[in-house]
């Protein structure tokens, strides 16, 4: 008998190539079948596949370069800006936002015992006006309506309307009118405490000087919590703001406004050789005009 190394078993042998076919054979025909199951999908996918890198190489190919702004650049642009449209002055601005609010105010007729006839169409005084509540309640100056018969306003539009006095503040100068008609779009004017005024401020003070208007002024505030007392010495107004902007006979009673266009006083007085202006006029400050129309403090 023939001796080997293993007893009563054959010894095993290597895997032939008949052997890896017969493994491999079945694998393929398995992810063929798959395939031909998957065909659409496969081919729907791939094809989004390759679409999609196409276009973000084309996006990035055309992606421009990325540019860095300094701050030169945007200073040139800032200016540039400015050379074709200027920036409105502050005068603009506060006309624009109260110049809907704006009135005339026509004191007619007198009494006997002034010496002021009493003719009821002839005009007494001329003076300015501000809308502070869109019903027709308006803010002027007493000693413009102060004895007259009859008052008259004259709103933006030129609707021109009779008026009653509905209260006075006689220690302020000031008169509260009530428009017996006004306008469909009648604005009320927006107000502004005075309380954190600064001197040096910019101011506009619009009105009716002699009649003509509206007239628009620019300046300053002067001063704050001025005095002043009329040159007969009848009439003392403290807690004053002091202005330089233009104010005559007829701007008593328009709104002092801020530069965002907020009214901040009514004028009430000026100083100067025959009433003429003379870079100094006087404002009441808002919180007090507006106590004298029962308006809620500020």
């Amino acid at each position: 008998m023939r001796r080997g190394f293993y007893s009563g078993a054959s010894a095993p042998r290597s895997p032939g190539p008949q052997d890896t076919k017969q493994v491999a054979e079945p694998t393929r025909r398995s992810w063929r079948n798959l395939y031909t199951r998957n065909e659409k999908p496969l081919l729907f996918l791939g094809g989004v596949a390759i679409t999609a890198a196409l276009a973000l190489g084309a996006r990035l190919a055309a992606a421009p370069p990325e540019i860095l702004i300094t701050q030169e650049d945007i200073d040139q642009a800032v200016a540039r800006t400015l050379e074709t449209r200027p920036v409105p002055s502050p005068a603009v601005k506060a006309y624009q936002a109260v110049r809907s609010s704006l009135v005339r105010v026509r004191a007619l007729g007198g009494n006997a015992s002034d010496g002021v006839a009493q003719n009821e169409n002839t005009q007494r005084a001329i003076g300015s006006g501000v809308v502070i509540v869109d019903r027709g309640l308006i803010l002027t100056s007493l000693h413009v309506v102060a004895g007259a018969s009859r008052v008259q306003v004259m709103f933006e539009n030129g609707l021109v309307a009779e008026a009653s006095v509905v209260s006075t503040q006689p220690e302020n100068d000031l008169a509260v009118l009530q428009a017996k008609q006004i306008p469909d779009d009648l604005q009320a004017a927006t107000l502004r405490s005075a309380k954190h005024l600064i001197e040096g401020e910019h101011v506009t003070a619009i009105g009716f000087p002699f009649g003509i208007g509206p007239s628009v002024s620019h300046g300053v505030i002067s001063g704050l919590k001025r005095q002043y007392v009329s040159p007969d010495g009848t009439q003392r107004l403290d807690d004053l703001i002091q202005f330089d902007a233009a104010a005559n006979p007829g701007s008593s009673g328009g709104p002092l406004v801020n530069a965002a266009g907020e009214v901040i006083g009514i004028v009430a007085a000026i100083i100067g050789d025959r009433g003429m202006f003379s870079g100094i006029a006087f404002a009441v400050p808002i919180e007090t005009a507006a106590g004298a129309a029962g308006l809620p403090p500020f």
